[in-house]
Parts: structure tokens; sequence; C-alpha cells
């Protein structure tokens, strides 16, 4: 009893230690990318990325001691530090957003808002929609139609970015046609609109791959999410440029008009 109590005692200090380790490695280089805006040269901010990125790799590498949840959680609030800073994104881009989720998703594949991030993050702003597609069919190979709840949006954030992104139909119906599928296994009324609507998706692409319809529908998935302005925009201009119509109600939601002919 006193040996294995101080073999917990000793694998909850070591990961202590770990993450204390990365903490004092992360600090200096977050620091200097959320407060040297002005007089860092883009020189400079490239090689701030470039020491972020190894140490994600290192995260990757570290033992975790049971404690993969926490390491999930803190390195998602890293993203969306690093995400939330528009000035200097518009400098450096995104790229490091899929090796944010490449730690997040290992060490705790149901995490399900994370992947919402990672299909906007990587997909819309990073322009990498196959590491984020590769990143979520990993990640499903770890999960059921119940685990975790509602994990049927997960297919559908992946259908949305292999019909708009890649282009790739085929693979996109299946996806809208599986998250039909596991979203029919809940009974709420959200979850019964979602197996509808990716129902109705996955049946426009098996009919026609071109549909209008299809992708105008997709592209109101991402505008009925909680999505930022400048994603708000694109869905908005992307649905206009297919021929439908975004009104918006007085109650704030979003209806759209689809076009006379598919």
């Amino acid at each position: 009893m006193f040996s294995l109590s101080r073999q917990t005692i000793g694998a909850s200090f070591a990961v202590c230690l770990c993450i204390f380790g990365v903490g004092l490695i992360q600090f200096p280089q977050l620091q200097k990318l959320l407060n040297d805006k002005q007089t860092n040269s883009l020189e400079a901010l490239e090689r701030e990325i470039k020491a972020e990125s190894t140490r994600l790799k290192l995260v990757r590498q570290m033992p975790s001691f049971g404690y993969d949840n926490l390491i999930a959680n803190w390195e998602y609030l890293n993203f969306l530090q690093y995400f939330g800073d528009e000035e200097l994104r518009a400098k450096t881009g995104y790229s490091l957003s899929p090796e944010y989720f490449e730690v997040i998703l290992e060490r705790d594949p149901r995490f399900l808002s994370a992947y919402q991030s990672l299909s906007s993050s990587t997909s819309i702003y990073a322009a990498m929609p196959e590491r984020s597609i590769e990143l979520m069919a990993k990640g499903l190979k770890s999960l059921s139609p119940q685990i975790p709840e509602k994990s049927y949006y997960i297919w559908r954030y992946k259908g949305i970015d292999e019909l708009l992104f890649l282009g790739d139909t085929q693979s996109a119906q299946k996806s809208f046609a599986t998250a039909a599928e596991w979203a029919k296994t809940y009974s709420d009324e959200e979850s019964q609109n979602a197996a509808i609507i990716s129902q109705r998706t996955a049946e426009f692409l098996s009919n026609n791959p071109d549909s209008k319809y299809a992708r105008i529908s997709t592209w109101a998935m991402i505008l009925n999410n909680q999505i930022d302005a400048r994603t708000r925009k694109r869905a908005i201009s992307e649905i206009e440029a297919l021929g439908g119509q975004v009104i918006t109600t007085p109650e704030g939601n979003n209806r759209i008009l689809f076009p006379e002919k598919d």
C-alpha cells in the first residue's frame, strides 16, 4: 500500500515537473509573441513560431502519466491565445493551428469542441483542409455515436471540409450520411434536425455531385455555428455566389433562400 502510494505521488510529481518545464519553455516565447507586436520584425516572429512548433513537438513526445485530458485542455487554451491574436496572425499566418490539434486530439480524441475549432482554423484560416480531415479521421476511430455525446458533429465537420475545400463529393456524401445515422440515435430536436439536414445533403450529393443546394446547405451549417466575423462574411459570400440568399430574421437567426434550380 505504501509502495503504491509512493509510486502514485511520484508519477503525479513527474507530470507536474513536465508541465512546469514545458511552461517555462513556453512562457517567454508566447510573451514575445503577445507583447512585442510593434518591435518584432517578421524574421523575429518567424523564429518565435519555429520555437513554438518545437515546443509542441516536445509536448507530443512527453509522457502524460494519466493526465492526457489536462494536457489537452492546457494546449487548447494555448491555441485560443494563439488564434485570437489577429494582429500577429496577419503577419505570420495560422500554420501552427494543425500542430496544436495534433497534440490536443492525440491526448483527448473525445474533445468535441476542439474539432470545430480544428475545422475552421486549419481549413479556412491555415488553408490546410487535408490536415484537418486527416486529424478528424484519426480521431473518429476512437469515437462512437454516443461517445462523446453528439459526436455526429465531427462527421459533419469532416464532410464540410471534404466538400467545400477539397471538392471530394464522394467522401463528403459518406461523411454526411454517417452523420445522419449517428444523429438519429438521439431523440432531442437539435439532433433530429441535424439528422434531417445531413441526410438531405448526402442525398443531394448522391443524386448530383455538383449540387449547388448541397454546397449552400453546407455553407449554411458553417454560418449557423458560433463563428467569427471573417468566416461569417465568407460563408454569406459563398452562398450568394451559388445563387442563394441569406436573410437575418428579427430574432437574429439566419434564413437561407435557395435558387430556383439546382
